[in-house]
């Protein structure tokens, strides 16, 4: 039999596979996921990224049968799963709230799957073995959830999740309840699971570093649409909006005009040269420009022959571990954040005059009217906005 003249419908049959067309779901006069369109090849590690009420979570709960798509499709492993209730599509779910029986040991939580499908006990002890295993949680298979920390029941719901061996796993914020340095142990385990095991991965967050961290693509977005789909390293450096450049990272944010040779923006208080003519804007037009703060570099003295320069007064220095954090204020309105390794930091202190630059592969220019500020973007704090970072 011939395979196909376009790869991607046969990847798109692959076991693993799952392919949105134009969905959308309205709750109401709202619309909630608006003619999504998306493939997710098999074995992808893909995070759905977005701030609340951006239709991450709903497009999550169609793929796993919760909700029910009101136009458009949903296809696991080459067949529409529409119609098709939750318990009978080949994935499963992990929540942010693990939802253990309490009462049933951390064994019997993972085979209380395998049991409703009568699953025959040989095979079934030998599933929840191998499963608590790969989560590195055989040792507790006798314990009660409540006799476990967060990341210990984070694991058992995963190992609950795979020993029915799913197509797809879709994670909902699973991370979202534990505390800093157990989440950061868990993505890199996710991460590696998800590489020994080659399931796909469906993962919805509102925290960029998770999903910089752990995905192979990364679908940031945006009123129920997706405003980028792209690895991590091309959603970081080359965000397509100033909405996604906002949201993922951090952004020195500058507004201004087109210079009258179109070579970048003249900002009051700064001038950004990008490294390559501007394209599809005039002279005079609005435009954004966007600096991250790795790219802010920091001197006392006014360095010579730079085009991208800012001068302004330290109003604060955070250290970050392997960061030191400057905030420079521009003027009253605007101010901008360096961050500089700690061994190469300047030795900067609050009050001292300094100039601000940046190499031109570091700026980027978007339309004014692209609005960051729907990202949850804060402008650049003044004096008396200063807070911790």
């Amino acid at each position: 039999m011939s395979r196909s003249a376009d790869p991607r419908a046969d990847i798109a049959t692959e076991r693993g596979a799952v392919t949105l067309q134009a969905v959308t779901k309205r709750y109401g006069d709202q619309t909630a996921v608006d003619a999504l369109s998306l493939d997710i090849q098999p074995g992808e590690f893909l995070s759905l990224l977005g701030p609340s009420g951006c239709g991450k979570t709903t497009t999550l709960r169609m793929i796993a049968g919760f909700e029910h798509p009101d136009e458009g499709d949903i296809q696991i492993s080459g067949r529409s799963v529409l119609g098709t209730p939750a318990y009978r599509r080949d994935v499963n779910t992990v929540f942010q709230a693990y939802a253990l029986f309490p009462h049933l040991t951390v064994a019997e939580n993972v085979a209380y799957g395998l049991q409703q499908k009568r699953v025959p006990k040989l095979e079934l002890r030998e599933r929840v073995a191998a499963a608590l295993e790969m989560v590195q949680m055989r040792g507790f298979a006798d314990r009660k959830p409540t006799q476990l920390s967060g990341g210990q029941q984070q694991r058992v719901a995963l190992a609950r999740a795979l020993v029915n061996r799913p197509a797809v796993l879709l994670l909902d914020e699973p991370l979202g309840a534990l505390d800093r340095q157990l989440r950061e142990e868990m993505q890199l385990e996710l991460k590696l699971l998800q590489a020994q095991l080659g399931i796909t991965f469906v993962f919805v967050t509102h925290d960029q570093d998770e999903a910089l961290s752990m995905s192979d693509r990364i679908a940031v977005m945006r009123d129920g649409r997706i405003e980028q789909l792209a690895d991590a390293d091309t959603i970081y450096a080359r965000p397509a909006s100033a909405y996604v450049a906002a949201f993922v990272g951090q952004q020195n944010f500058f507004d201004g005009v087109v210079a009258p040779d179109g070579a970048g923006v003249d900002s009051p208080r700064a001038q950004l040269r990008p490294a390559t003519p501007l394209s599809g804007f005039a002279a005079g037009d609005a435009a954004r420009a966007a600096v991250r703060p790795e790219f802010v570099e920091l001197s006392a003295d006014r360095p010579s022959g730079n085009v991208n320069i800012a001068s302004g007064d330290v109003i604060g220095v955070s250290h970050l571990g392997e960061m030191l954090q400057f905030l420079v204020q521009l003027d009253e309105q605007t101010a901008v954040l360096s961050r500089r390794p700690t061994p190469d930091a300047p030795a900067l202190s609050v009050g001292d005059r300094v100039w601000a630059t940046w190499r031109p592969d570091a700026v980027q220019v978007f339309p004014a009217g692209d609005a960051a500020a729907r990202s949850g973007y804060v402008p650049p704090p003044t004096a008396a906005q200063i807070s911790d970072p």
